[in-house]
C-alpha cells in the first residue's frame, strides 16, 4: 500500500498483509468475468483457481495481526478486513487486528501508518529517501498521524451497524477537518509534530497540539470522507458501494458435505470390490462423463492465454489443488472430472504408498470442508487402481477397504461426507466452463503437444484412463492431445524378470554393496575429483570410497566389515569394467536391489543417456531401465530403493516449489542442508522449481538420500503448516538437516542401534511412517518405535518400524494389561548395563517403561526443540527488553548487539528471525536449547527497575558457569564416575538431562549463574544467594 518494502525503505522487499488481502479480493472479484462484458467472447473470460485464492487466505491468517516481516502492525489493514476488500473470514481476526490497530497506532488526529514511520517527521531527513536503520527509533512517539484512517472506521462502523463507533469517529473528524472556500470541510494528508516541541512529544507522547502537512484535500482521505458521510447519513445504502456483497464474508456459513465419487480402474478391481459388498462404476462404466487425472488439468489449463500470433506462452505448467480437481468442468460440450492429484503415481513416490493416500485423502477432505466457497457441493473422485491391491493383487489394501467402509457411514476425519455415484451428484456440483479450449478456425491449440507445458518425467501406468479415451468412436484434436499425454506417461518394460535362487545363493555383489553403502557414490567420486571414466571405478577405490550413510554420531562400536577383495568387476581386454558384460548380469539378479546396483555402475560410467542395447533392443537407455525399475519397487514397497532410484532419476516432488512457498508466505524459513553453515543454505525467498532442486542438492553435499528426503519433509511441513497451524507457533527457521538428522537419532535411540542403521531404518521407512515420525516430532508429544515383522508376502527385506504415542501413563495401549507389563519388566532386567535407554535390542525398543527410558527424557526433548528452534512463548519481546538493558549478548562468540532494538520493534518478525540467526550459529541442538534457558532467565532481570545490568552479557559463560555448579554438587554427593561431558560444548550429560525445574534443575542452576555473573550489577538486598 505505501510503494515500499521493508521500512528503513533501503529497497529490501517483504510480502505485505495488504497486498496479499487486497490480491485475494481481486482474484475472488474476477474470477469468470469477461473483460469485454456482452461485447466478449470465450477468450475474453478470466478463469481463476481456487487453491490460489486459498493460498491467500492462509497467508493472511498466518500473518495477522502483523502487516510484514519488518511491520507488526500497520493501519493500512482496515482496507483488508473491512471495506472495501472484506478479504479476512474469520471475525476473531478482524476484531484482534482492528485492536491493535486501535491501541497501537491510534492518536488524537488520527492513525500512525505503522510505528516508527519517518515520513515527514521533524527528525527525517529531506534529502534522502531511505533511512539508517539506528536512525528509526528516532521516529518513535512522534510518527505522523493520518486522519484517513478515521474515514475507514467509520465505514466500518455502518457496515457493522454499531451507531456507537460511527458517531465517535465523526464527532472527533469535526475537530480535524480544515474549512476550505464555501465552508467545504477538507482533510488533510496528515498531522505532523512542529520541530520545536518534538522534546516535548517524546516526553509525553499524545500531549502536543499538531499541524497539518502534506496535500490539502488529501483526494483518498477526501472520497472516503465523502463517501462515509453519504453512508452516515443514509443517503447510500452498503449493498450500493458493496455489489459483490463481500461485507458477508465473515457470516457464518452452512456446514459442507463432501460428495465422494469412488471408482474402480478397471472390471478385476471392480470385482474385488464387489466381493467386499462395495458395488463401484468403473471408470469406463461412467461414460460419456470423462475421468482424467489431476495433471491432465494442469496440461489443459497451460493452454490458457496462449496465442502465437502474439508470442504468448499461455498460462505455466502448475500443480492443481484439490479446490480446483473438486469442481466438473465442462470441455467442448463434455462433462469431465479429475482425479486430486496427491493419487497420481506419475511424479512422487507419495502416492505409492496406501497408507499414506488414506492420509492424504483425510486431510483434503477436511481442507475441503473447511475451504470451500463455491455454490454447489465439492465432489472427489477416489479412483482404485491396480496399485492399491495387495502384492499378490488378489484383495484390495485394508487401509483403502477399511477407508471406504468409513466414507459410508457419512463422516470420515471429522468431515461430513456422502457416498455416491457420480451421476447422483451431476445436480449438486460446482461447474466450470473451460470456454478457451472451444474449437477456433483461426488457430489450432492442440497442434504441438510437446511445446512447453509438459510436466517432469514420468513413468506410471495410466491403463485405466486411457481406456477413457481410446475407446471413443471418433476423437477431436483434444481427445488426441489427451492420448499423447497420457500415453508419453505410461509404463513399458524391458527390464529382464528377476531369477529365482535359493537363499544360499550369493548375489551378483557382496553384502558390502548395499543401498546405504552405494547411495553416496556419485558425490564422492566428484568430491574426489575423478572424471566418470571406466579406469575410474576398480575394486579398491569402490570398497575404500563406498561409506555407509550415518545421520548419527553413534557412540555403539560399528561392526567392522570385511573388504570386497574377492569380487572382481566384470572386465574387458584393456583391464576396464566391462558394461556389455553388467548389462548381461542384469538377468542374472535375485531381487531389485542388485538390478539397482548394476544400474547405478553403468549411471557412474555411461551415464543416464547410454544406450544397453538390452536383448538386442536398441534405445532403450540406463534412464528407461532405472524408471522401470522404480515401478517395480513401488508396486514391492521398497521405500529404501524407491527414494535411491528417485535421486538418480533427479525426480522433483511437483509441488516442491508451492510447498517452499507455503512454509515462506506462513513466515517460516526455511535451511537445507545439515549444519553449520556454509554448508546449511537458507531459504528466504520463493524459489523456481529448477533453483530449488539444484540448492537441495548442492546443500545435501550431492548426497541422493539427503536431498530426496529433504524434498519429502518439505511437502510433509507444508501439509502440516496448512492443516495445523498450531504446530508452528514459535517456530521461525525451519531447519530441515537437523530434523532428518534428530529423527535418525531417534530411530537410533528407540531401536538401540548404530547409526548406519539407524539412518538404513529411516530410508526404508514408509512416507506414511516418516510424516508420522515427523509430526510427534513437532508436536512434542512423546513416542515410542518398535520394530515389526513385515507379512511374509512382502518382499522387502528391511525390518519394519512401527511409530506409536505413548499416553500419559508413560506406555502404550498394548502394555497396560498386566502380562505385557511383566514381560517388559523382565526384558528391561535383562538388558545390558550399557545400554542407552534401558532396553536390549531384542525388546520393542519404544516403550517408555522403567527409568533407563525417562532418563534420557530431558536431554532428548531440549534436542528435539533445539532441531526444529522451539522457543518459549514471548521469547523474542523478552530478548528486546534485556537489549535495552545491556550493550549485547554474546553467544558461542557472535554478538547480538543492543542497537537492534533502535530499528526494530519487539513484534516484529524481522528482529526474531535476526535473534533466531545468532542461535542457528550453535550447531548442538541441545546445547542450543540450553542458552534459550540461560536467555530467559536474564529476561527476569529486564522486569527489575535498572536502568542498565551491564555492557555485553556472555550467554555462553553463564550456561558453563551453571554447568560447573551442577558438577559441583554432583561430586559432593559421590557421582565421579557417571560423569560424562559432551565433547564439543563441555556440559555435562546429566545436565542436559535434568528437568528445568527442582533442586538439581537446569534453572535453579542457571539462575545462581546469573546472579553470579552479574552480581555486581544486581540491587542489594537482604537476599543471599544459597
Amino acid at each position: 500500500m505505501w510503494e515500499r518494502g521493508d521500512k528503513t525503505n533501503q529497497g529490501i522487499p517483504e510480502l505485505n498483509a495488504s497486498s496479499v488481502g487486497m490480491a485475494k479480493a481481486a482474484l475472488e472479484a474476477i474470477d469468470e468475468l469477461d473483460l469485454f462484458g456482452a461485447h466478449g467472447g470465450r477468450k475474453s473470460v478470466i478463469h481463476v483457481l481456487p487453491d490460489e485464492v486459498e493460498h491467500c487466505q492462509s497467508i493472511l491468517f498466518s500473518m495477522l495481526p502483523r502487516a510484514s516481516t519488518s511491520k507488526e502492525i500497520d493501519a493500512g489493514l482496515l482496507s483488508i478486513i473491512s471495506f472495501p476488500a472484506f478479504a479476512v473470514e474469520d471475525v476473531n481476526l478482524v476484531n484482534v487486528t482492528k485492536n491493535e490497530i486501535i491501541s497501537k497506532l491510534q492518536g488524537r488526529y488520527g492513525c500512525c501508518r505503522f510505528l516508527r514511520d519517518g515520513y515527514k517527521t521533524p527528525r527525517e531527513d529531506p534529502n534522502r529517501l531511505h533511512y539508517d536503520p539506528a536512525e528509526l527509533k528516532l521516529f518513535e512517539n512522534i510518527e505522523c498521524e493520518w486522519p484517513v484512517f478515521w474515514m475507514y472506521f467509520i465505514i466500518d462502523g455502518v457496515f457493522n451497524g454499531d451507531a456507537v463507533q460511527v458517531q465517535e469517529y465523526r464527532e472527533a473528524l469535526e475537530g480535524i477537518l480544515i474549512r476550505g472556500k464555501n465552508g467545504i470541510h477538507l482533510v488533510p494528508e496528515l498531522y505532523a509534530i512542529p520541530p520545536n516541541k518534538v522534546d516535548e512529544e517524546y516526553k509525553n507522547p499524545h500531549t502536543v497540539d499538531r499541524i497539518p502537512l502534506g496535500k490539502l484535500p488529501h483526494l483518498w482521505g477526501q472520497s472516503l470522507y465523502i463517501l462515509s458521510s453519504l453512508l452516515a447519513e443514509g443517503f447510500l445504502a452498503t449493498g450500493e458501494i458493496d455489489p459483490l456483497n463481500r461485507r458477508f464474508s465473515t457470516s457464518v456459513k452452512p456446514d459442507v458435505v463432501v460428495q465422494v465419487t469412488v471408482l474402480a480402474e478397471n472390471k478385476h478391481v471392480k470385482e474385488l470390490l464387489r466381493k467386499h459388498g462395495i458395488d463401484v462404476q468403473s471408470i469406463t462404466d461412467i461414460h460419456p462423463i470423462r475421468v482424467q487425472p489431476g495433471r491432465i488439468l494442469s496440461h489443459i489449463y497451460a493452454k490458457l492465454g496462449r496465442n502465437k500470433n502474439m508470442k504468448l506462452s499461455g498460462r505455466p505448467y502448475r500443480h492443481i489443488g484439490v479446490l480446483g480437481t473438486s469442481k466438473l468442468y465442462v470441455i467442448r460440450n463434455q462433462i469431465f472430472t479429475f482425479t486430486p492429484q496427491f493419487t497420481d503415481q506419475h511424479h512422487f513416490y507419495l502416492a505409492l504408498d496406501n497408507e499414506m493416500i488414506v492420509e492424504m485423502l483425510r486431510i483434503e477432505l477436511a481442507y475441503l470442508c473447511t475451504c470451500w466457497r463455491m455454490t454447489g457441493r465439492p465432489t472427489l473422485t477416489f479412483p482404485i487402481t491396480h496399485t492399491m491391491l495387495t502384492n499378490d493383487g488378489s484383495d484390495i489394501h485394508p487401509a483403502v477397504l477399511s477407508t471406504i467402509r468409513k466414507l459410508e457411514d457419512g463422516y470420515f476425519a471429522g468431515a461430513r461426507v456422502k457416498l455416491g455415484s457420480l451421476s447422483e451428484f451431476l445436480t449438486t456440483s460446482f461447474y466450470t466452463y473451460l470456454t478457451f479450449l472451444d474449437p477456433d478456425c483461426d488457430e489450432k491449440l492442440f497442434d504441438d503437444a510437446s511445446e512447453g507445458s509438459f510436466s517432469p518425467d514420468s513413468n506410471s501406468d495410466m491403463g485405466g484412463y486411457l481406456e477413457d479415451t481410446i475407446n471413443q468412436e471418433s476423437q477431436d484434436e483434444l481427445d488426441q492431445y489427451i492420448n499423447q499425454l497420457l500415453q508419453s506417461t505410461s509404463l513399458k518394460c524391458y527390464l529382464p524378470p528377476l531369477c529365482k535362487k535359493t537363499s544360499e545363493d550369493s548375489h551378483v555383489f557382496s553384502a558390502i554393496h548395499s543401498t546405504r553403502d552405494i547411495l553416496s557414490l556419485m558425490a564422492k567420486a566428484k568430491g574426489l575429483e575423478i572424471p566418470f571414466v571406466p579406469m575410474t571405478l576398480p575394486t579398491k577405490v569402490l570398497s575404500a570410497h563406498r561409506k555407509s550413510l550415518n545421520l548419527v554420531d553413534s557412540t555403539q562400536p560399528l561392526l567392522k566389515k570385511t573388504h570386497d577383495d574377492d569380487f572382481q568387476w566384470p572386465r574387458d581386454d584393456h583391464g576396464d569394467v566391462d558394461c556389455e558384460k553388467l548389462v548381461e548380469q542384469l538377468k542374472d539378479c535375485s531381487n531389485l536391489q542388485d538390478q539397482a546396483d548394476i544400474l547405478y555402475i553403468l549411471y557412474v560410467i555411461k551415464g543416464p543417456n547410454w544406450d544397453t542395447n538390452l536383448s538386442g533392443q536398441h534405445g532403450i537407455t540406463v534412464h528407461n531401465l532405472l524408471s522401470e525399475l522404480y515401478g517395480k519397487a513401488g508396486l514391492n514397497q521398497e521405500w529404501g530403493l524407491i527414494r535411491y532410484i528417485s535421486g538418480l532419476l533427479r525426480k522433483k516432488v511437483e509441488v516442491l516449489a508451492e510447498a517452499c512457498t507455503d512454509l515462506l508466505s506462513h513466515q517460516k524459513q526455511l535451511t537445507v542442508g545439515l549444519p553449520p553453515e556454509p554448508r546449511e543454505k537458507t531459504i528466504s525467498a520463493p524459489l523456481p522449481p529448477e533453483e530449488l532442486t539444484r540448492l537441495i542438492y548442492e546443500a545435501s553435499g550431492q548426497d541422493i538420500s539427503i536431498a530426496v528426503l529433504t524434498q519429502e519433509i518439505v511437502v510433509y511441513l507444508a501439509m502440516y503448516v496448512r492443516a495445523q497451524p498450531s504446530l508452528f507457533v514459535e517456530m521461525l527457521r525451519l531447519r530441515i538437516g537437523l530434523i532428518i538428522q534428530v529423527m535418525a537419532t531417534e530411530l537410533a535411540r528407540s531401536l538401540n542401534c548404530s547409526g548406519e542403521e539407524a539412518s538404513e531404518s529411516l530410508m526404508n521407512l514408509s512416507p506414511f511412517d516418516m510424516k508420522n515420525l515427523l509430526h510427534h516430532i513437532l508436536s512434542g508429544k512423546e513416542f515410542g518405535v518398535e520394530r515389526s515383522m513385515r507379512p511374509i508376502h512382502s518382499s522387502t527385506s528391511s525390518p519394519a518400524i512401527s511409530i506409536h504415542e505413548v499416553g500419559h501413563t508413560g506406555v502404550t495401549k498394548t502394555e497396560r494389561s498386566g502380562i505385557n507389563r511383566l514381560r517388559s519388566e523382565m526384558k528391561q532386567r535383562s538388558s545390558t548395563p550399557s545400554s542407552p535407554t534401558g532396553t536390549s535390542s531384542s525388546d520393542s525398543g519404544g516403550h517408555h517403561i522403567g527409568c533407563g527410558e525417562r532418563q534420557g527424557q530431558w536431554l532428548r526433548r531440549r534436542r528435539l526443540d533445539g532441531a526444529i528452534n522451539r522457543v518459549p512463548v514471548g521469547f523474542y519481546q523478552k530478548v528486546w527488553k534485556i537489549l535495552q538493558k545491556c550493550h549485547g549478548l554474546s553467544i558461542d562468540g557472535y554478538v547480538l548487539p543492543s542497537s537492534t532494538t533502535q530499528e526494530m520493534t519487539p513484534q516484529e518478525i524481522k528482529f526474531a528471525v535476526h535473534v533466531e540467526s545468532v542461535l542457528n550459529r550453535v550447531p548442538q541442538p541441545e546445547y542450543r536449547q540450553l542458552l534459550v534457558e540461560a536467555i530467559m532467565v536474564l529476561t527476569l532481570l529486564s522486569d527489575t527497575e535498572m536502568n542498565s545490568i551491564g555492557g555485553i552479557i556472555h550467554v555462553d559463560q553463564i550456561v558453563q558457569m551453571a554447568n560447573q555448579l551442577f558438577l559441583q554438587d554432583q561430586m559432593s554427593i559421590g557421582a565421579m564416575d557417571t560423569l560424562e561431558k559432551d565433547s564439543a560444548t563441555g556440559i555435562c550429560h546429566f545436565f542436559y538431562d535434568s528437568a528445568p525445574s527442582g533442586a538439581y534443575g537446569t534453572m535453579t542452576y542457571l539462575t545462581k549463574a546469573v546472579a553470579s555473573h552479574l552480581q555486581d550489577l544486581l540491587p542489594n538486598s537482604g537476599c543471599q544467594m544459597q
